[in-house]
């Protein structure tokens, strides 16, 4: 039947974000998982392209469309240090010009960022990245505050929402995870 391979376009598309800690990596990250709250599904992670008419919605929202066990496409950004005191941080932002118009998402894993500094650096790239597809000039050696008045003088308004998290490695070396995710609802 022709409806067995009709495309599979998100529909809808929340954030999400969590921390873990825990002696083994792999366990805190998917204590990471569960303080997202994505922990029952199976998620693969996919590049980030955000379709047209795709709708934001909150997290609680957008769990309750999901089933355990259900396969989940998302763009995950996760970062883990065992470290002492390292600050850690993990973020994702999507960047859309106009309501049918598709956007982009993008993800940001660094070391020794604030969560103000990681949300700059995770908007930044995102909305570079959109705005580079709809032939908008700008110099990229601008900083983004100064980037940001140049894509509404081209006609366009691009806006960015994003989601950081941030986290100290623990003090008695335990692994540490964040994560940041936007999750699509098919």
């Amino acid at each position: 039947m022709a409806s067995e391979h009709l495309p599979q376009i998100p529909s809808k598309l929340f954030l999400t974000r969590g921390s873990g800690r825990h002696r083994f990596r792999a366990q805190s990250l998917e204590l990471a998982y569960r303080n997202a709250g994505i922990q029952k599904f199976n998620l693969v992670k996919v590049s980030g392209i955000v379709p047209a008419r795709c709708k934001f919605i909150n997290a609680r929202e957008g769990i309750s469309y999901l089933s355990p066990g259900q396969v989940a496409y998302g763009v995950i950004s996760e970062v883990a240090s065992n470290e002492p005191n390292r600050l850690i941080g993990a973020g994702v932002a999507v960047a859309k010009a106009i309501k049918d118009q598709y956007g982009y998402i993008s993800h940001f894993e660094g070391y020794g960022l604030t969560e103000e500094r990681l949300r700059d650096e995770v908007d930044d790239a995102a909305v570079t990245m959109l705005a580079t597809t709809l032939g908008i000039e700008f110099d990229p050696a601008k900083n983004y505050d100064e980037r940001k008045e140049i894509y509404r003088m081209s006609g366009y308004t691009v806006r960015a929402r994003n989601i950081v998290q941030t986290a100290e490695g623990d003090k008695n070396g335990l692994w540490t995870t964040v994560i940041a995710a936007a999750i699509f609802i098919i």
